[in-house]
Order: structure tokens, then sequence, then C-alpha cells
């Protein structure tokens, strides 16, 4: 089995880097989460500045992504920039071909079914804000591996060509922020607390949703890949799938040599 090399976009560079981050933002949160625990303070202390200040600096790394979203840029991905004119090439086609509203819903109705189970047990005080926030953070990661390597959504629902032509693909953020909604306003012994970064994350992730949103009814030739020339194979320079199929394709050749392993021990031993 053959594997030809890829070179690595730029793109896809700044994508490990985001896995990286998210990846080691999980893992301190987790470790203080279980630390907060064993000695039972909280964790998320807002009578003490440094809260304020770790959180504002995780806030701030998040918003700026989203901000990078709402205008054209070349450090993002194609699949989030086809919204802009800019990146509209016409293919001489009038008739874009777009996805079915019935798997749009599908996909919805699936993470507000998922999200809405964590929020009964968040309400049930099987979860506390903590694990809340750590769910956030673990969809973030989701979030690059669906980007990176594999997506549940394009493979087992919406069967998209590539992260270029997703249809939900500025759906991220919003999803990635939704068990936030559960703690925007929370009770405390003095009243009821609201979290600015909750509000901001939540906030800014719908906006940039809704916008996205209304480009697409406003817009919709530039989401198709039929209408819109920027969204050809020819035309990609991110090559996210050729690293995908990479992937599958070391995951496969593994399988087959471990396969073979296996065969060979099994003659030896009846042997």
């Amino acid at each position: 089995m053959t594997i030809h090399n890829v070179k690595i976009s730029i793109i896809s560079k700044l994508n490990y880097i985001r896995l990286f981050y998210r990846g080691s933002l999980f893992l301190v949160l987790s470790i203080y989460y279980v630390i907060s625990r064993i000695y039972g303070f909280p964790f998320f202390d807002y009578s003490k500045p440094l809260t304020y200040i770790a959180l504002g600096v995780i806030t701030l790394s998040f918003v700026g992504e989203m901000i990078e979203r709402f205008i054209p840029s070349k450090t993002s991905s194609m699949g989030s920039q086809k919204q802009f004119k800019k990146n509209y090439l016409p293919s001489g086609e009038c008739s874009p071909k777009l996805q079915s509203w019935k798997i749009t819903l599908l996909v919805f109705l699936s993470w507000i079914s998922l999200n809405a189970i964590i929020g009964v047990l968040y309400f049930i005080n099987v979860f506390d804000q903590g694990i809340i926030v750590l769910i956030s953070v673990f969809y973030s990661i989701c979030d690059m591996i669906c980007i990176l390597f594999f997506c549940p959504f394009q493979t087992w629902i919406m069967h998209n060509r590539c992260c270029t032509t997703c249809r939900i693909y500025n759906w991220d953020f919003a999803m990635m922020f939704t068990p936030l909604i559960f703690i925007i306003v929370t009770k405390t012994e003095n009243g009821y607390f609201v979290n600015p970064f909750a509000v901001i994350l939540v906030a800014t992730s719908l906006a940039l949703l809704i916008k996205w949103e209304i480009t697409y009814r406003r817009h919709p030739e530039r989401f198709s890949d039929e209408t819109n020339m920027s969204l050809r194979c020819i035309n990609c320079k991110e090559k996210l799938c050729a690293h995908k199929k990479q992937l599958q394709k070391l995951i496969a050749k593994s399988r087959e040599l471990l396969k073979q392993k296996f065969n060979k021990e099994n003659k030896k031993s009846s042997g």
C-alpha cells in the first residue's frame, strides 16, 4: 500500500496549533478540577482577581478566533470563508446544489438532544459548573478532530465531500459553547450571578451563526461547488481531505500489518 506525502498547508498547521492549545487547555483545567474537588475549593472563585485574569485570557483567545470568521481572512479555511463575496468565483451555473434542510435539521436536533441531556444532569446536580466548562473545552478539541481527522456529521449524516463544502462549518463555535448556556446565570448565596465570560462566548458564537445563516439564505450560490469555483478541488489550497486520506491509509496499513502478524502467530502455534 503506497501512501503519497502531501505537504501540510498553512491552514492545516494553524489547525494543529489550535488542537494543541485546546488539548493543553483541557488537560490543565481537568487537573485543576480534580484538585479542586479533592481539596474542596471552588473550581472558579470569582472573588479572586486571578480567576478573572485566567478566564479573560481563555475567553479572548476564542473570541479572537471567532472575530476572524466575521471578516475575509487568509488564515481561515475556505469552509468558513466561502460566505464572503471576495471568495465567490462564478462557475456559470445558476442553480446551486445545496444540503437538504432535513439533513441540516437532523444535525441540529441531534446536537440539541445531546446537550439537553447535559443540561438535565446539570440542573439535577449530577454535573457542576466545572464539568460544564470541561465539556465545552472538550467540544473545542472535537471541533479540531472533525477538521483534521474524522467528522461524524460529515460521515454519518451530511455526506458532504469535505470541510470546504460543509453546510454547517460556522456552526462550530455555537455548538462548542452550547453547554455554557446553562451557567450564564447561576444562583449563589448572595443572589444570582451573571457569568460575563459565558455571556461573551455564547453571544459572539450566536452572532457568528446568525450571520452565517443570513448569508446562506441571501447568497446560496456562494455555498455550492456547482456555482462557486472556489469550492472545487482544483482550487483547494488546504488539502485537508488529503491529510484525512493519509491517516485512513495509515490506519488501514496498520490493521493489515497486525492482521498478518496475528495470522503468522496462529500458524506457528498451530504448527
